[in-house]
């Protein structure tokens, strides 16, 4: 199984990384969501979904490989030397499943939007649909995601993915990191 059964109502919050210094709403929020989704007892996975051919899906791996530079109690799926992608997705989300006992799934994906929108990041209390925005029908997968809005959506969806600018990427990826090793930080530690 690769979402929750949980039928909670789907709710998204918007946090935009040139606006805040620091990434403590975003940990904050995570926080209140894994707890909230009763996730904070379970083995937390992260799958950081992408690929480094297309600059705007870069993210996902960027996102695992900042994790994974830290010190956390993450699982991470989702590395730039280890992508996870439109070929291996269902493989990588059977092996979580099979790997792990009724795990909490946090999804990180790049993900294209509206121009108001770009550049922000979004934290949903359930699961995503990689590939959605350049119309590929991937697994569901995550109890909860993350998405950075690296781009405008539109017909050219693939295209506009390589022509985002690395430089947004990197600071969202960063941002995105910051917040979830701040959350791992907070749950991990006794109050």
């Amino acid at each position: 199984m690769n979402i929750s059964n949980k039928q909670t109502k789907r709710k998204t919050e918007y946090f935009d990384p040139s606006r805040s210094h620091t990434c403590k709403a975003l940990g904050d929020k995570i926080i209140e969501m894994i707890y909230e989704m009763d996730g904070a007892s379970k083995d937390i996975i992260v799958i950081c979904i992408g690929t480094d051919r297309a600059t705007g899906d870069a993210l996902g791996p960027l996102v695992g490989d900042y994790i994974l530079a830290h010190n956390t109690t993450y699982q991470v799926a989702g590395t730039l030397q280890y992508p996870v992608h439109a070929l291996n997705i269902k493989d990588t989300i059977e092996h979580i499943y099979a790997d792990f006992d009724n795990p909490f799934v946090i999804a990180v994906d790049a993900s294209l939007g509206m121009s108001k929108d770009m550049g922000l990041v979004t934290l949903t209390n359930s699961h995503l649909f990689p590939g959605k925005g350049v119309n590929k029908k991937l697994p569901a997968i995550g109890d909860m995601s993350i998405t950075g809005i690296v781009n405008l959506s539109g017909h050219t969806g693939a295209n506009l993915l390589q022509n985002t600018r690395l430089y947004t990427v990197k600071q969202m990826a960063e941002y995105i990191g910051k917040a979830l090793i701040y959350a791992d930080h907070h749950l991990s530690s006794p109050l």
